[in-house]
């Protein structure tokens, strides 16, 4: 499957400096992905491949208040069994994304006291299992062209261990904004 993916990015020009950024960034906060290695050792030779843009101007952005202490129906909060909390922001019909295949978003990351932890520039294609349990479980219920915010309790993201060298602090709920720009389903490679 993953070469598949792959040749899938390929030749939708997805494999860009968007996800060149995201890989080399995961890689130096030291987040915990199963981001293929392969793709990491590409995108660093991608890297010197392409010209030096110059350094990046750092993006102000306004603090938002915390997630809500409590789901609220009106406000179209919906509270799933496993403890996800999940808004459509911006309804859509679009597709769905399927375990199996690909996904291009863009997002926002914050800690439940609203400080951002990550966010993309760009957006950024990944395996919609290729990231923590609870942001897979909120991609199955989006739809292309679609805005969403949920909260990720924090055993369905990165539980007691926390993640990037502190960034994500131990037992974190995770809210994230994220809108689906275009999905992919790649089949998976038959069982040799």
């Amino acid at each position: 499957m993953r070469l598949r993916t792959f040749e899938w990015f390929f030749r939708s020009g997805w494999l860009a400096s968007a996800y060149l950024f995201r890989s080399l960034r995961v890689g130096y906060m030291g987040l915990e992905t199963k981001e293929n290695p392969l793709m990491l050792s590409l995108a660093l030779l991608l890297a010197i491949a392409q010209p030096a843009a110059g350094p990046a101007a750092p993006v102000a952005t306004p603090a938002t208040p915390a997630a809500p202490a409590a789901p609220s129906a009106a406000q179209g909060i919906v509270t799933l069994p496993s403890g996800l909390r999940f808004q459509t922001l911006t309804a859509s019909t679009g597709p769905r994304p399927s375990l199996t295949g690909a996904v291009l978003v863009t997002y926002e990351g914050r800690l439940a006291d609203g400080k951002q932890f990550d966010a993309s520039t760009a957006p950024i294609p990944f395996g919609t299992q290729d990231v923590i349990p609870g942001f897979t479980e909120a991609l199955m219920m989006m739809n292309t062209g679609g805005r969403y915010r949920f909260w990720i309790p924090s055993a369905l993201a990165y539980g007691e261990k926390g993640a990037g060298g502190g960034v994500i602090p131990p037992n974190a709920e995770l809210e994230f904004t994220v809108t689906l720009v275009d999905v992919a389903h790649v089949e998976a490679a038959p069982a040799s």
